[in-house]
């Protein structure tokens, strides 16, 4: 069990390209003995966003803070406080902060599960990816 104020977990740069003023604090994953899923929470200044890209998982989003829009090949999307977000796997997408306050969210992906053939090597806390 794993029990701490979220602002406790480090809050680090996300360093892939494309990302800017972007930062991440891995609040669950394997490392705390989770077996499936990872709880990441994003930091999004205004004006940053995150890289677009697209992966072989999903992305479930809860929107704790702010505004933004999820941009997409079909379009972009807006989103505020209190919206919950699903993007498919595969699916191309990204984050934006479009509001003049600091956009916060939380982003559950599955774990790699040792066993079987991992869908995400991302989720362990280890890569910095969003």
């Amino acid at each position: 069990m794993k029990h701490r104020k979220y602002s406790d977990v480090k809050l680090e740069d996300v360093t892939m390209e494309g990302a800017s003023k972007t930062k991440i604090r891995w609040l669950i994953s394997d490392k705390d003995g989770a077996p499936n899923f990872a709880m990441r929470m994003f930091e999004v200044e205004p004006g940053g966003h995150t890289p677009y890209h697209s992966h072989s998982w999903e992305h479930e989003n809860f929107i704790i803070e702010g505004k933004g829009s999820l941009s997409t090949e079909d379009g972009d999307i807006p989103f505020k406080k209190g919206d919950v977000i699903y993007v498919e796997p595969h699916k191309k997408h990204n984050y934006k902060n479009t509001s003049d306050q600091t956009l916060k969210f939380l982003c559950m992906i599955p774990i790699e599960n040792k066993k079987k053939k991992s869908t995400n090597p991302f989720a362990s806390g280890v890569a910095n990816n969003c």
